[in-house]
């Protein structure tokens, strides 16, 4: 350590927690950490190990600062976030002011968002400059993935957010024993993070909010803002760090849930899933009777032959809207017993959380989001402020949950037999259907996503965005690349996963649903005995779907609830001109606006095309199920 670092770090840590930051002799950890001062200027610094007092300390700072507001049932607190008016707010991703730092000669496409790195790093700093200044700073350590695992990444956050640092352990799994294992090492992520000024305890200069990433040095910068996406550095903001270093090292990082999937016997068969915000993911991870191992992220790697995933979390930062009693039993039962959970932006009436969707009915006045709320309160604009905002979050950790997995922790991860696809699509694709095979799946389904906007971002909703992978807001690649590394991330090993696409939100001509909420239960255990080979499948030009006679079975072994011929043509009749006019989108976007892509993808895409339009001569526009023989 050089002079300059140390006298920096000594003039604002205590002996104890410069002794404790010093035990990790690590020079670019003490530099950052030096840096971060002379830029925010905090009055003081605490440096957090994986000690349960220190630990502790995070958690009752939390409270004590304001941050966090403690509830009536033992464990719980709440949160809110900055609200101004309905377009004015800090209760989403922020995507237009998320960038990526880029030196020059460096072009990721048009459809990420950049700034040059010189321009970006002079305007993040300029806001962070200072901005700690009558604040004590954290210095939190976390191993992303199991510890003691070659999957897992190591990371450290400073912020000045307490609320922020505890939304963390729950979150994450505690790093600062497994830091000490990375000595002199550089290969660690960093997170900067300031609440900037805040008013009431929530961040109000939101026009100045901006999150920049910095992909060469592995930098999260964060500021003006407390909401989870936008501040918990090892969420989605370092998902973007993740995704360039597996492109390096050949593995995939990925916006992905992982669960067990219970078949046959003591059988389990291990899934992959990528849904957008909104679209079904946690509620698909926490099915009635599978076992979750992860909601959000997953790194992939390939080991003996199989894709294994770990989850890169250890807790959820759920969207608690609709999460209710019938509907979600496990987490219903987690969030309204005594344990460690955080709520944000629900309704609080005599210290109970209240939010949409939950299933009792709500009192007409209380604590909100908004401050002091009552039924037909309106914001600035004269729009209704509703009891609970419908990005509004639970954060509980997996531990707590009744369905972990019993691998949820196996530092090999576990074994991927089968990938989904799932976005909001009111009018083409079926509600679950299988790829032909790893190159069409990726190619037709998960580089063809898309999904109608919702509350989890800033911005106008039900609005249809192309969402390859689920992971455009977080690629940090070139497109065509990323694209190219799933192609080739299967080449040569004997047992790839098997790809799906889901569909839960399908609607008839009159715009109403024509999928119930607990029909994905059945979706999984097709997709479960589809992996082993145990049912068959009907070939149509755009993927296997069910046989009728299978779900006709499905149906009422899982829940209990009749299938008709009639559900089975409606849900899974092939919508010609739909999926046309889909690939037509995807191809635009290829062709227009993705720089290098894969000239298979294209070649693939027309095929597909093909089909469909030769199934159109022979059926028609719209072709039941039935008119497709033979199976797969």
């Amino acid at each position: 350590m050089n002079e300059n670092c140390k006298e920096t770090l000594q003039g604002k840590l205590t002996d104890e927690n410069y002794e404790k930051l010093i035990r990790l002799d690590n020079p670019k950890l003490h530099q950052f950490v030096a840096d971060a001062i002379e830029l925010c200027n905090p009055d003081s610094v605490f440096v957090c190990t994986d000690s349960a007092d220190d630990i502790a300390y995070i958690r009752k700072l939390a409270v004590e600062t304001g941050e966090e507001k403690q509830l009536a049932t033992e464990g719980h607190t709440v949160h809110f976030d900055g609200y101004e008016d309905a377009e004015h707010h800090d209760q989403g991703r922020d995507k237009a002011n998320t960038r990526y730092l880029l030196p020059p000669g460096v072009d990721l496409g048009k459809r990420l968002n950049t700034v040059d790195k010189a321009e970006g790093l002079a305007e993040i700093k300029g806001c962070l400059r200072g901005s700690m200044t009558g604040r004590q700073v954290l210095v939190r350590f976390f191993c992303l993935g199991p510890t003691g695992s070659e999957f897992s990444i190591s990371g450290v956050q400073i912020t000045d957010s307490a609320y922020v640092g505890h939304s963390e352990d729950l979150l994450y799994r505690s790093g600062y024993e497994q830091f000490k294992l990375l000595g002199s090492s550089t290969e660690f992520f960093r997170v900067l993070h300031s609440a900037g000024e805040v008013e009431n305890n929530v961040s109000v200069a939101t026009d100045k909010r901006r999150i920049y990433i910095d992909l060469e040095d592995e930098i999260v910068y964060s500021v003006n803002t407390q909401y989870g996406g936008n501040t918990i550095g090892f969420k989605k903001l370092s998902l973007r760090l993740a995704i360039r270093r597996a492109d390096r090292e050949g593995w995939l990082a990925e916006h992905m849930l992982i669960m067990g999937v219970h078949g046959p016997g003591s059988r389990v068969t291990y899934f992959a899933g990528a849904f957008p915000s909104f679209c079904g993911k946690t509620s698909t991870s926490m099915i009635n009777g599978e076992t979750i191992v992860g909601d959000d992220l997953a790194y992939l790697h390939r080991k003996a032959g199989r894709v294994h995933a770990v989850n890169v979390e250890s807790g959820i930062f759920g969207v608690i809207e609709n999460v209710n009693a019938d509907d979600d039993p496990v987490i219903w039962n987690t969030i309204t017993n005594p344990g460690e959970i955080i709520f944000s932006n629900i309704l609080v009436t005599d210290g109970v959380p209240y939010w949409m969707g939950d299933g009792r009915e709500h009192p007409e006045r209380g604590i909100n989001y908004s401050g002091e709320w009552h039924t037909g309160k309106t914001d600035k604009n004269g729009k209704t402020i509703s009891p609970a905002h419908k990005n509004a979050r639970y954060t509980v950790r997996l531990s707590d949950l009744s369905n972990l997995d019993e691998k949820a922790e196996d530092p090999e991860g576990v074994p991927v037999g089968g990938i989904i696809y799932g976005g909001r699509d009111s009018d083409t694709w079926v509600p679950v259907q299988q790829a032909f095979n790893w190159m069409h799946g990726v190619v037709t389904i998960g580089a063809s996503l898309e999904s109608e906007t919702t509350a989890a971002t800033l911005g106008a909703m039900g609005v249809r965005t192309f969402q390859p992978m689920s992971n455009l807001d977080f690629v940090s690649l070139p497109l065509g690349r990323y694209v190219q590394n799933h192609m080739d991330f299967v080449t040569a090993l004997e047992h790839p996963p098997i790809i799906f696409a889901v569909n839960y939100f399908q609607k008839n001509s009159e715009g109403e649903y024509i999928t119930g909420m607990n029909d994905k239960n059945v979706w999984v255990k097709w997709m479960e005995l589809r992996v082993h080979g145990d049912v068959d499948a009907i070939r149509t030009p755009a993927g296997d779907i069910p046989l009728y006679e299978d779900l006709q079975k499905l149906f009422p072994a899982i829940i209990g609830a009749e299938y008709t011929r009639e559900q089975y043509v409606e849900q899974f009749t092939l919508r010609i001109p739909e999926s046309v006019s889909k690939i037509d989108r995807i191809e635009e976007i290829y062709r227009t606006e993705v720089a290098d892509p894969p000239q298979v993808l294209f070649d693939l895409l027309a095929e597909q095309r093909e089909r469909l339009e030769e199934a159109e001569k022979k059926h028609g526009p719209y072709v039941s199920p039935f008119d497709f023989a033979g199976g797969a």
